[in-house]
């Protein structure tokens, strides 16, 4: 017996080590709902009763592991255990048997994939029958009892587990009978039987049921924007009676993804549960290769964790991807993908557009339309026409979200030519966009058209077109429409004047038409992904892009001046002549300008602001003597003022830094720009460069000297 307590505590031992070093997940993984078993165990007393017996225990029991902690295992146990008396002179007068009923719990640790190590601890009630112990018939007693039990464990498979049990056993009587009580010991043999599903089973590995898998068809131009929104949805449905946990779903396209594109997660998903989820997909630059309509086939993969093993399933789904010129209008700011203004191709078309006209540029008006003329220009000066998209034409297609369009990239517009009014706005801003300036597209009903920044605010409509219904008032700011599709057939002015009346005519039904900022398109859809490559364009004639640029330019400065010069006939006010003047300057007509000027100064001789702007015409001639003299005449006007401090003053002692620096007077530009930021700091911050020794050194630098300060008021 000695023997047999010490192997129990060896093998106790032995369980607890097992128990420490075993995979958890075997336990997860193996985890069964219930089970049923039979035992069978032979026992003997530790101290000799008063009579010689052999015992043998037959029992039944159901075990039920706690759902979220499968290594414990609460059962109950019901059996018979028969004492058999060996004494020879009355062998069957002690004969007797017990009935019992136990309640108990058990630690089970599967440390590989067939084997278990454990122990049970049980306490219970058992009634002894007696049926030779006197003459009378059948007498009993009632017995508590308390047992453990370690076990190991063979697991032949996931249904069927054997076990071998060293059993030690207490029992009490609570009556008279208590010849038999004090400790049993022995060895048990059981054999259990488990329901639930077999994981090892190929047919309950899918854990997962993919229901209503549905992937729209995907175009290349919205390749950044399925980063984070769906290319479509999936249901995902727990078929199996355990929990599945940490799900994650991702979508695949060989070909055409470097790695599986994360879609979402789900914490839990119970037995029966479902969840809905949306799919996305990062693409690589290879979706850009495609031409027309590819079919792919994608795979949805689902990982997840059951019975504490990790698990995986894949669906495949059929959908068709669209080439990169594809498009649907369900949203209308989708057309800012097709905006590619980093195309080299376009950057290089620019710099020669703007080279050209050049010579003819003037550096005190908007800079934005200025270039949207230049471009215009050039657009026409190569051959560019409007020809409607015969198979899809864009007053059809708008109007019908599902419909797919097609627009051309620029660099393919530029190459074939022609364009519906789609290709030759996205042709338009792309190539404003690649000089730096900012663009906008307007949508009315079946046309679409550009529109322009031109960098002044809302209150100098003036400055741009005295009819202030030429120019539209967005955020403050000024926006010039331009219906693109004149290029072959009409002049900019036409053009600008044509895409403010269409913007008009809705004025009514302000809901029909829609504004888009390119750049705040591009954070959503952002451009279309190209490979670097020589187009080959033929840029056009310089000469005549220039020619035609200085008739657009000299038509709106004619407008513009005119306007300003009829108001200041009509008032006859000194301030008005000299704003006319200015008006004239910034637009390179020096001769008009010098007039308004001059009669200014006739209606009052000492007006500083007109003195001031036509040392300004002189210099912007580079007469910088007759302007630094000018300068100086106006500054003594000042001083015999008393406003050497004023912000006039400041601006004045610019202008005349800026003349003797042209003149390469150095240490005098330094003396007059060291008065200058004395006098007002902030303002002279730009013109730094008057400050240091010798000529221009930085593009900054360079881009300030282009400014001088037209003085409006005094």
């Amino acid at each position: 017996m000695k023997r047999l307590l010490t192997g129990l505590q060896l093998l106790l031992i032995s369980t607890a080590a097992f128990s420490q070093n075993a995979d958890s997940n075997f336990n997860e993984y193996y985890r069964f709902p219930l089970s049923l078993g039979v035992e069978y165990l032979t026992l003997q007393p530790v101290s000799a009763y008063r009579e010689d017996f052999s015992i043998l225990d037959f029992s039944g029991q159901i075990r039920y592991p706690l759902p979220n902690i499968p290594t414990i295992q609460p059962f109950i146990r019901g059996g018979l255990t028969r004492f058999d008396s060996t004494e020879l002179s009355d062998p069957l007068k002690w004969d007797h048997y017990q009935i019992y009923g136990q309640g108990g719990a058990g630690y089970a640790s599967r440390f590989a994939k067939n084997f278990e190590l454990g122990a049970d601890f049980q306490l219970g009630l058992g009634q002894a029958v007696f049926p030779n112990a006197v003459d009378s018939g059948t007498v009993g007693s009632l017995y508590w009892q308390a047992q453990g039990a370690a076990k190991i464990s063979l697991d032949p498979s996931y249904a069927l587990s054997i076990d071998i049990k060293p059993t030690l056993r207490y029992q009490r009587s609570i009556q008279p009978f208590d010849k038999y009580d004090g400790w049993l010991a022995g060895l048990g043999f059981a054999i259990h039987f488990r329901f639930g599903e077999d994981p090892d089973r190929s047919e309950f590995q899918r854990y997962l049921r993919f229901d209503n898998i549905e992937v729209d068809p995907v175009f290349a131009a919205m390749q950044s924007y399925y980063v984070d929104s769906p290319i479509g949805r999936i249901e995902l449905t727990n078929t199996s009676r355990m929990t599945v946990s940490d799900v994650q779903i991702s979508f695949m396209q060989a070909g055409y993804m470097d790695s599986p594109t994360v879609a979402g997660r789900i914490g839990k998903l119970a037995p029966g549960e479902s969840a809905s989820v949306d799919l996305k997909a990062s693409y690589n630059g290879q979706i850009f290769t495609t031409n027309g309509i590819t079919p792919l086939t994608g795979e949805v993969i689902a990982e997840y964790t059951a019975r504490g093993r990790s698990g995986m399933q894949k669906e495949s789904v059929t959908y068709d991807l669209h080439d990169k010129t594809a498009i649907t209008w369900d949203d209308d700011r989708k057309v800012g993908a097709f905006i590619t203004p980093a195309d080299s191709a376009l950057q290089n078309y620019v710099s020669f557009i703007r080279k050209a006209a050049q010579p003819i540029t003037v550096s005190h008006w908007s800079r934005s339309v200025q270039t949207a003329m230049q471009i215009y220009a050039a657009m026409g000066e190569i051959g560019i026409i409007y020809q409607i998209d015969p198979i899809s034409p864009f007053t059809r297609v708008q109007t019908d979200s599902l419909s797919v369009d097609s627009v051309k990239l620029s660099r393919d517009t530029l190459i074939r030519g022609t364009g519906d009014c789609d290709d030759l706005t996205v042709l338009f801003c792309s190539l404003m966009e690649a000089a730096g300036l900012e663009t906008g597209f307007i949508t009315v009903p079946g046309h679409i058209y550009p529109a322009i920044n031109t960098g002044f605010q809302s209150r100098q409509f003036g400055e741009i077109h005295p009819d202030r219904d030429m120019t539209l008032d967005i955020d403050g700011e000024l926006w010039l429409p331009l219906e693109i599709t004149m290029v072959d057939s009409g002049s900019f002015l036409d053009a600008w004047f044509r895409g403010a009346d269409l913007w008009k005519s809705f004025g009514d039904s302000p809901e029909l038409r829609g504004f888009y900022r390119t750049r705040k398109t591009q954070e959503l859809y952002r451009p279309v992904g190209l490979r670097e490559s020589d187009l080959g364009l033929q840029y056009g004639d310089a000469q005549r892009l220039a020619a035609d640029f200085r008739t657009s330019l000299n038509s709106i400065g004619s407008i513009v001046s005119d306007n300003y010069a009829r108001i200041a006939r009509e008032t006859g006010e000194a301030s008005d002549f000299n704003r006319a003047g200015m008006v004239y300057a910034k637009f390179g007509l020096y001769s008009d300008a010098e007039t308004y000027l001059n009669r200014a100064l006739r209606i009052d001789k000492d007006y500083l602001p007109a003195l001031i702007n036509l040392g300004n015409i002189s210099y912007m001639q580079e007469n910088y003597p007759r302007a630094i003299g000018q300068y100086q005449s106006a500054y003594d006007g000042l001083g015999a003022r008393g406003m050497e401090k004023s912000s006039i003053a400041a601006k004045l002692l610019i202008n005349m830094s800026k003349a003797s620096h042209e003149a390469d007077e150095y240490d005098q530009a330094r003396l007059l720009f060291a008065q200058a930021r004395e006098v007002d700091p902030q303002l002279a911050t730009p013109y730094a460069y008057l400050g240091s020794t010798g000529g221009l050194t930085r593009a900054s630098d360079m881009s300030a000297a282009d400014s001088i300060i037209f003085i409006e008021e005094e």
